[in-house]
């Protein structure tokens, strides 16, 4: 197997990582059915809220014991800051949400959909560019591969199938026997003219 090959089978499992972890954060809740069923609404539990609204946003912070449940999708953290542009009536106290616009996700940050789980202490949606940047000793695992991704930042993004970030080490499947017989001697490269 070629290093090109090899570099093109690690390229397409870290690419279904960064998908598949984009998927699993993008907080936008769409209203189609689940493949399973049908569309499971966002639940988010913390042991303390605060929310406040102005006349175009909502804005959210949960605190302790974070829990975000939705479909085929888990992420627990210790502060959760949510940003929701706001629809209605701006006398309400807190207005009706529209699309996400930003999701921070701080503190033993931990995300888990089917086979993949990513963990790091910093976690920031973008979900109108499709954007994730994981910080703070980011670990991406899709056991599926299995594939591992850590670095100092990672950012996913989302229909692209792209991972890239700083300082990365990338943990993949054993790489197989490259042709050489086992019982042969190594010979040593020939000597340039």
């Amino acid at each position: 197997m070629t290093s090109s090959l090899v570099f093109r089978y690690l390229a397409l499992g870290f690419g279904f990582i960064a998908f598949s972890c984009c998927a699993a954060l993008s907080a936008e809740t769409k209203k189609t059915a689940a493949p399973d069923g049908p569309s499971i609404p966002t639940v988010i539990t913390s042991k303390s809220l605060e929310m406040w609204s102005t006349d175009t946003d909502t804005h959210s912070i949960f605190d302790q014991n974070v829990v975000v449940t939705g479909n085929n999708m888990r992420l627990t953290c210790d502060h959760l800051d949510v940003l929701a542009a706001r629809l209605g009536d701006t006398d309400a106290t807190v207005g009706k949400l529209d699309k996400f616009k930003t999701l921070v996700a701080t503190g033993n940050v931990h995300i888990m959909q089917g086979d993949r789980d990513v963990t790091c202490g910093r976690a920031e949606v973008f979900p109108k560019e499709n954007r994730i940047v994981l910080t703070d000793h980011p670990v991406v695992v899709d056991s599926s591969g299995p594939y591992v991704a850590k670095g100092t930042r990672i950012i996913l993004l989302r229909g692209e199938r792209r991972l890239f970030g700083d300082d990365i080490e990338i943990t993949g499947p054993p790489i197989k026997d490259l042709g050489f017989d086992k019982e042969k001697p190594m010979q040593s490269p020939a000597k340039a003219p």
